[in-house]
């Protein structure tokens, strides 16, 4: 009889499949979309970001208000605007506006009924999951780098500072289905080490993870590993920037900010979908590790009988 690990990796299979014509995308996704040009000055990516942290205020600033939120020149907006697109500053706003309304339209907790600071922190976080959800419906981009994740022998997985938690919960989760996985926690030489080991193993992928704030060592790691010849799947907050630039795959999600530590439910739960995807590419190697680490942990009783 299949242990209830098992039996999930096997009920639990990821469709793949385009995302059907109403499938409702994100803001964030939407303005991802909207900024991504890989010729974005630093500047012009701060802006970016600004907007994809704060579009439903910031749809409706000015130039010169959005100028000083950022600590940019308002002829450096007017740049930004006509980089990604448009004639100039009204035009851009005009089309952030009609994101954020939408936005707004969507519904979610009104400002009167959030509570206290610890129930506001959970709406963040309910945000977040849904933004994640409405990126998810589209499969297909988890679907593939999960396949190449499963591939990877050795994986390697990174996770520096802040970002060691989830780098540590995913390589435990994928060890139970992974022949091989090399986890790098600590940065400089030790990591460099890790990393050219990995490629001369023949491994051909890196899960980084990056969470605010930003580690130096994690992006010089990342150019570490894709100067070695590795390719790198990044899970961070920040959609633009010098990680994601490094990075053959990103995939952005928001992080609670609202108390003294950040906290990361749609990471957490993207680690969780990025190991479904992981699972299928190869149910049968899953399920025979699976089989055999249960045999493993009933002989020596890894676990409390509940």
């Amino acid at each position: 009889m299949p242990s209830p690990q098992q039996a999930r990796a096997q009920a639990s299979a990821i469709t793949s499949g385009k995302a059907p014509p109403e499938a409702e995308v994100s803001p964030s996704a939407q303005l991802r979309a909207l900024f991504d040009r890989p010729r974005l000055s630093p500047g012009q990516r701060r802006i970016a970001q600004y907007l994809i942290e704060n579009i439903t205020e910031a749809a409706f600033l000015s130039i010169t208000d959005l100028a000083d939120r950022v600590g940019v020149s308002q002829p450096s907006v007017t740049r930004f605007a006509s980089a990604v697109g448009f004639s100039g500053y009204p035009a851009l706003r005009e089309k952030l506006q009609a994101i954020a309304l939408g936005t707004l339209a969507g519904g979610g907790p009104a400002e009167e009924n959030r509570g206290n600071e610890l129930q506001a922190a959970v709406d963040a976080e309910i945000e977040n999951l849904e933004n994640l959800r409405r990126d998810l419906a589209d499969p297909n981009p988890v679907i593939d780098i999960g396949r190449k994740l499963a591939s990877s022998t050795p994986l390697t997985v990174l996770g520096l500072r802040i970002s060691v938690s989830l780098a540590e919960y995913f390589a435990y989760a994928a060890r139970r289905i992974h022949p091989d996985v090399r986890l790098v926690t600590r940065g400089g030489s030790v990591a460099y080490d890790a990393l050219l080991q990995s490629r001369e193993a023949g491994g051909t992928w890196v899960l980084a993870f990056s969470m605010p704030r930003h580690a130096q060592e994690t992006l010089t790691a990342v150019r570490v590993a894709r100067g070695a010849g590795l390719k790198v799947a990044l899970i961070t907050d920040l959609a633009l920037g010098p990680l994601a630039d490094e990075a053959d795959v990103t995939f952005a999600l928001g992080t609670g900010s609202r108390l003294v530590f950040d906290s990361y439910a749609a990471p957490g739960v993207m680690c969780s979908a990025l190991l479904q995807a992981m699972t299928d590419a190869d149910p049968e190697r899953t399920q025979a590790r699976l089989e055999e680490y249960e045999q493993v942990a009933d002989q020596h009783h890894f676990f409390l009988r509940d």
